[in-house]
Formats: structure tokens, sequence, C-alpha cells
């Protein structure tokens, strides 16, 4: 040990027995010996002064101890492993950058497109990580981030890659034909599924077009992402107020309707940032040039 910390060999021997089940898989994994896997561990045992495995003939069993020290020991193994990506994404070495992205826009809009990406940049990788809320660039592994706000974060820089502009309201098909038979006043009488995240999105929708928000609209089910409200409207289970760049492919195609015309104005969008530092990849500047060639026009109609 240096200043109570195990060897990392032993770590890692130790955390691929526990998640394994099996000094031999485990072996198999590290490309080590069953025996030394085994010695790894009992070291570290006798190191430690805690039985961390039960042995049972074959099989191994983690003691409490040892499951609640596993769980532990490969959070910080993966944030070396996270931390290590980071560096060498930073330092421009294997042409690889990773980029932090919130949920829906990363499925709906940015996966989606990133073989056009591929194409142009083959010797590049892109991995992508979901994060919801802003963060410190230098406590997390990220090169870029592509988030939705009101203007990009504190110490960065970059821009903005295309407005919102406007949530519109959008349901099924079978759900929209009672409201053009009873009139926009149906509306209120239907189940209206809110973002987590925008809490206070459908008051607005409904102060924005002089309508009263009453306590059906404001007592909807709560999803945690659009790609769930999405879902929920297609499986027929009430009304969302959705982007219109992320609704109207299905707009387009009939699989969704718009009950009433009237939408919200939003001044918020879509920004790609990333450290305020001279010393950007080549990888990266040709992304953020991609990224924006791509979002070019994106949501005009």
């Amino acid at each position: 040990m240096r200043n109570g910390i195990p060897n990392l060999s032993a770590l890692q021997a130790f955390e691929a027995s526990a998640r394994l089940g099996s000094f031999s898989r485990a072996a198999e994994e590290l490309s080590l010996t069953h025996s030394a896997v085994y010695r790894q561990v009992a070291n570290l045992e006798s190191r430690l002064g805690v039985q961390l495995f039960t042995r049972v003939r074959r099989r191994i069993v983690l003691t409490d101890h040892g499951a609640e020290y596993a769980g532990r020991i490969r959070h910080h193994l993966d944030q070396i492993e996270k931390d290590t990506f980071g560096l060498v994404s930073r330092t421009g070495m294997g042409r690889s950058i990773h980029i932090a992205v919130v949920p829906t826009l990363a499925t709906t809009w940015l996966i989606p497109r990133l073989a056009d990406f591929q194409r142009e940049h083959a010797d590049i990788t892109v991995s992508l990580s979901v994060r919801t809320l802003p963060f410190q660039f230098k406590d997390q592994p990220f090169d870029g981030a592509l988030y939705h706000g009101d203007g990009l974060w504190p110490g960065t820089q970059g821009g903005l890659l295309f407005p919102e502009r406007e949530l519109v309201t959008v349901c099924s098909p079978e759900l929209a034909a009672r409201v053009q038979d009873q009139g926009a006043s149906a509306l209120a009488g239907m189940t209206h599924l809110h973002l987590a995240s925008r809490p206070d999105a459908w008051r607005q929708w409904y102060a924005a077009n002089n309508y009263l928000y009453g306590p059906l609209a404001a007592g909807g089910p709560r999803y945690e992402l659009f790609t769930m409200v999405m879902a929920a409207v297609q499986a027929g289970l009430g009304v969302g107020l959705m982007p219109r760049f992320l609704a109207q492919p299905a707009l387009d195609q009939g699989t969704l309707v718009m009950p009433v015309p009237q939408s919200l104005t939003v001044s918020q969008g879509y920004y790609f940032g990333y450290p305020q530092r001279s010393d950007r990849s080549d990888a990266l500047k040709l992304f953020e040039s991609w990224l924006k060639a791509a979002a070019a026009g994106v949501g005009e109609r």
C-alpha cells in the first residue's frame, strides 16, 4: 500500500472477481492466470484485514463488506477510465472526442446524423454521454457539451446551434378528433402530459393563449424525457407540449397531429459549448463545424 491505497492490480482483480462471480472468469477478462487473480485477492484481504469473499467449494460469494467495497471500487475504476479517456481526447491523441448531450436531442436529432460526420471524418471517434444539468468541464471527462438553455455556461465558449422557437400541442389523431368535434375548449378535459424539467410549460402555454389553466390540465403525469412524452402521446395517453422541430417528422407523417394551432414561443435554444482555452483539438474543431452545418435551418418553417 502507498498512503493506505491498495495496489491497482489487486483492486482490478477484486472488482472483476466480484462483478463476474468467479476467479477464473476474472482471469480471462484480465488476461491473467486463475492463481494470479486468486493471489491478488488474497493479498488484498490480508492487507485490509477484511474478508471480502466467502469461498464455498468452487464458488465465491461476496461478504457484506466485500459487496460494499466492490461497488465503491467499481465507481472509482470507472472514473479513472473516464478521466484517462478525457485526457487522451483533450490532447488530440487517437482523434477521439467525448461529448455530453441532453438525451432526447441525442437520440432523435444528433445520432441519426452522426453517420454523415463519420463519412466525412472516418478517423474521428465520437462518444456520447447523457447530462441534463450544467457541470464544470474540469470535473468531467468531456471535450464539449450540447445542451438546452438560455446561453453559454460560465467559463465556456462556443455558441447557439439553433433556437427552439416554439412548443406545440401534439396528440394522436383519435384524440384530436374530439377537439375538432367539440372545439378548443375540449383540450382542457384531455390528460396533459408534462415534462418534469419544464413544470411550468403548460401553464405558460395557457397564459399565452388566454385559456384558463385548470386542475385537470395541471394534474397530468410527469415524464423525465421528451422521448417519453412522445411515446405516451403516440400511445394515446394524452396531449403533449413538444418543441416543433422534434414533433415535426411525426406531424408530417400524420402519426401525430396538433389538436389546436396555438403554440408557445420560447427564447431558449440548443448550444454547443466547451472550455475557454486555446488548445482545442482539431477533432473538436471539425466536429463543431459539422454541427453548425447540420443545425443550419433547424426548426424553420
